[in-house]
C-alpha cells in the first residue's frame, strides 16, 4: 500500500507548528529537504556545514516535542541551529550578510532564540540560570540545552552540571554525541529501569510519596531509608555512568537521526522530575559524504564551495594563509628545536597545522576545548625545560587569561603563542572579532605582542620568540600573503620600529600595524604624499627607543585596522606624550565596540580604516586649512 507524503516548501515555513501534523514518512522527506537547502545556501554564503547536517533530525524532533515560543533552547556555540532557524520561519539566504539571517542564535533575530553564544560549553550554565529564573517568577516551561560531545569536555560545561545536579530545579540537557564515545550502552536493566523511572505513572507515585512521607519528622526518616535502598539496588542492577553519579536521570544513547526514537526519549525527559542527560548518537555531515567522511575538520565550517566537487570556489592561486605559512615555519622550529612542543586547543585544522601534528606527534597536544588547560600547561611545561608553542585563535584566547596571567606570566614562563584570526574577521560577525587581545594582553606584566607586516618579518619573529623572552606573542591575520615571496630572517632590533620610506619633509608619520602598512605605505607613493611610513612590529610594550623618531614630526598617525583603540593606538598615545612629544596625533583604529558580520572590507570602511580612505585623511592633514592660505596671501 502506498503512502502518501506530504511535501512542505521551505521557503513558506512560519514556525515549526506545522510538523505536528506530519506523519513519518513526511517528517523523513522533510528532512532530506533541510539538508538539502542546507548544503545549497552553505555552498553559496559559506558557514558552518558538517555541524548542521549532523542536528537536522534531533531538531525537528525538538520542535515536535516542545514548543519553543515558550520553551526555551540553547544551543551550545549556535553553530548547529541552521535546521531550527529554517523550522521558525527564518531563510538561510544571505546567510551571515548583514541584515539577514546569522549563523549562530541571535536574541534580536527571533522569539525562537532566547540565547546567543559563538564559544562553546556555557549552554547548561545558561540554561542553568534560565531554569532558575523560571521557578524563582513560578512560571511554567522546559529548558532545553543542546551540547556536544566535544563542547561538554570543557571545564565551564564540568562546573555547570556540578553546579545544575545540585539545585533543585530541572534542565534537560540533550547531549549530542557524534565522535567521541561517552557513555556505553547501559544493557537489560538498565533500559527497564530507567524506562520505570521517567514514566508518567512512575512520576507521579514518586511525587505523592515523597510528599506524603515528609510530613512529619519519622516519614522523612522513611523517606530517606527507602531512598537510599533504591539508590543501592540501583547501582547494583544499572551500570552507573559520570551523569548517574552526578544525580541525573540518563536517558540514552539513542539514535539521533531515528524521528520517533528521539520523541520518545524527549517525552520521558520531559516528564522527568529532576535534571536529565539525553544522549543521543548522531553523524556529523550526515547526508553530504564529503562531510560525512571527513576525518580532518575540514567541512565543520567552510567558505562557499561546488556542492557537486566539494572544491572551493574562493581560490587565491600564488597565495597561502598566514596561518599555512607559519604552520611551515612550527615544523621548522620544531626540527630545530627538539624542546619544542606545540598545543592547541581543538584548532589544529582551523590554523593549519596538520604537518606540524603529522611530523611530530610525539610533541603535538590536542587538548580539545580546553583553553584554560592550554595554557596552565604550557607554562608549567616551560618551567619543566619545554619550549611550548600554543596556537589560538584571538576570541578563544579571551577565555584563557586568568591561565596567562597567573600560570604563565606570573611564573616567568617562556613560550611562543601565536595568536590566529587576530583582527577583523568578517561573516562570523560579533563573536569572533579578534580585535581585543592587544588591550587585555598588554594589562599582563612581562607580555611581548608583535604583528609581522611580511613574511620576512614574520620568520624573524618567530626565531626571536626562541630567545627566552617570556610570553612572546605573534598575531595572524586571517589573511593571504604570497606563497613564493621570500622570508629569509632579517635581523629585527628589539622593540624598535621599522621605517617603512622616506620623504624629505617630516610633516607626519604614519605608524600602521601589520599586514596593511605594505598597501598603506604603496598608497602613499603613488599619490606623492609628504608622509613617511613605519611599522611598529611591537605592540607591547613600547619602548622609548621605538618612540624617539616619530618626535621630529610635527603630525603622528596612528593606524590600526587589526585592534580596538584602547589597545597599541593609546598605548603609543600615552608614551609619545610621556617622551614629550608637542605634535598632534591623530588616531584611525576600531572602536572599542561589538562589530557585527560583515565583509572585512565593509568593516573597515564603516571605520575609515580602508587604505584609500587613510590617503585621504594624509592628503587632507597635509594640506594647507584655507584660512592658512588667505593669511599667506595677505602677507
Amino acid at each position: 500500500m502506498s503512502h502518501h507524503i506530504e511535501r512542505i516548501n521551505i521557503s513558506e515555513i512560519k514556525d515549526p507548528k506545522f510538523l505536528l501534523t506530519m506523519d513519518y514518512p513526511s517528517l523523513r522527506v522533510l528532512c532530506e529537504d533541510i539538508r538539502a537547502e542546507i548544503i545549497s545556501k552553505v555552498s553559496t554564503y559559506g558557514g558552518h556545514l558538517s555541524p548542521n547536517l549532523g542536528t537536522v533530525e534531533l531538531t525537528v524532533a525538538l520542535h515536535r516535542v516542545f514548543d519553543f515560543s515558550k520553551d526555551k533552547l540553547i544551543f551550545d556555540v549556535g553553530h548547529q541551529s541552521y535546521t531550527h532557524k529554517i523550522l521558525t520561519g527564518r531563510s538561510l539566504d544571505h546567510l551571515n550578510e548583514p541584515g539577514h539571517t546569522q549563523g549562530f542564535q541571535k536574541i534580536k533575530e527571533s522569539i525562537y532564540d532566547p540565547y546567543e553564544a559563538g564559544h562553546s560549553s556555557n549552554s547548561i550554565s545558561a540554561a542553568e540560570a534560565f531554569a532558575l529564573a523560571r521557578d524563582a517568577k513560578k512560571e511554567n516551561y522546559d529548558v532545553v540545552a543542546v551540547i556536544g560531545d566535544s563542547s561538554i569536555s570543557n571545564g565551564l560545561a564540568f562546573e555547570g552540571l556540578n553546579d545544575l545536579a545540585a539545585r533543585n530545579t530541572k534542565v534537560i540537557v540533550v547531549l549530542n554525541d557524534n565522535g567521541m564515545s561517552i557513555g556505553k550502552s547501559v544493557g537489560g536493566f538498565g533500559k527497564f529501569f530507567r524506562k520505570i523511572s521517567t514514566g508518567r505513572a512512575y512520576t507521579s507515585f514518586k511525587k505523592g510519596y515523597r510528599k506524603a512521607l515528609y510530613k512529619n519528622a519519622f516519614g522523612r526518616k522513611l523517606y530517606s531509608f527507602s531512598y537510599g535502598l533504591k539508590q543501592a539496588m540501583k547501582r547494583i542492577l544499572v551500570p552507573i555512568n559520570v551523569f548517574d553519579n552526578l544525580g541525573y536521570t540518563y536517558i540514552g544513547p539513542i539514535d539521533g537521526h531515528n524521528i520517533a526514537s528521539v520523541e520518545k526519549a524527549l517525552k520521558k525527559a520531559k516528564n522527568a522530575t529532576k535534571s536529565v542527560i539525553l544522549h543521543v548518537h548522531t553523524t556529523k555531515g550526515r547526508g553530504y559524504p564529503y562531510a560525512e567522511h571527513d576525518n580532518t575538520g575540514y567541512w565543520h565550517g567552510v567558505t562557499p564551495f561546488d556542492p557537486k566537487t566539494g572544491a572551493p570556489l574562493n581560490v587565491h592561486p600564488g597565495l597561502v594563509s598566514w596561518s599555512h605559512y607559519f604552520s611551515d615555519l612550527t615544523c621548522s622550529k620544531m626540527k630545530e628545536h627538539e624542546n619544542a612542543w606545540l598545543i592547541v586547543p581543538a584548532t589544529m585544522k582551523g590554523s593549519g597545522l596538520e604537518k606540524p601534528f603529522a611530523f611530530y606527534k610525539d610533541r603535538c597536544l590536542d587538548v580539545g576545548i580546553a583553553e584554560e588547560h592550554a595554557l596552565t600547561m604550557a607554562g608549567a611545561l616551560s618551567l619543566n625545560g619545554i619550549h611550548p608553542i600554543v596556537s589560538i585563535y584571538s576570541t578563544f584566547l579571551q577565555r584563557a587569561y586568568d591561565e596567562l596571567s597567573h600560570d604563565c606570566a606570573r611564573l616567568s614562563a617562556n613560550m611562543t603563542v601565536l595568536i590566529e584570526r587576530a583582527g577583523l574577521v568578517g561573516s562570523n560577525g560579533d563573536t569572533h572579532q579578534g580585535i581585543y587581545d592587544v588591550a587585555f594582553l598588554k594589562s599582563i606584566p612581562g607580555i611581548i605582542v608583535t604583528m609581522p607586516s611580511s613574511k620576512k618579518i614574520a620568520h624573524s619573529l618567530y626565531n626571536q620568540s626562541f630567545e627566552d623572552k617570556g610570553i612572546y606573542c605573534i598575531r595572524l591575520p586571517r589573511e593571504m600573503v604570497i606563497e613564493n615571496e621570500a622570508d629569509n630572517p632579517e635581523e629585527i632590533p628589539f622593540l624598535k620600529m621599522r621605517r617603512q620610506n622616506l620623504c624629505k619633509e617630516k610633516k607626519i608619520a604614519v605608524v600602521a600595524v601589520g599586514p596593511m602598512v605594505g598597501k598603506i605605505s604603496e598608497l602613499i607613493k603613488s599619490k606623492g604624499l609628504q608622509a613617511e611610513v613605519y611599522d611598529p612590529i611591537y605592540l607591547n610594550p613600547i619602548s622609548s627607543d621605538a618612540v624617539a623618531p616619530l618626535l621630529d614630526y610635527g603630525k603622528v598617525l596612528i593606524y590600526d585596522a587589526y585592534g580596538i583603540k584602547e589597545g597599541f593606538a593609546d598605548s603609543l598615545l600615552v608614551k609619545l606624550y610621556e617622551e614629550g612629544y608637542k605634535g598632534k596625533v591623530l588616531i584611525r583604529a576600531i572602536p572599542n565596540a561589538f562589530v557585527g558580520a560583515d565583509s572585512v572590507s565593509n568593516q573597515r570602511a564603516q571605520f575609515g580604516l580602508n587604505p584609500d580612505q587613510i590617503a585621504e585623511l594624509i592628503d587632507a592633514e597635509l594640506r594647507p586649512s584655507a584660512k592658512a592660505k588667505e593669511a599667506k596671501a595677505e602677507k
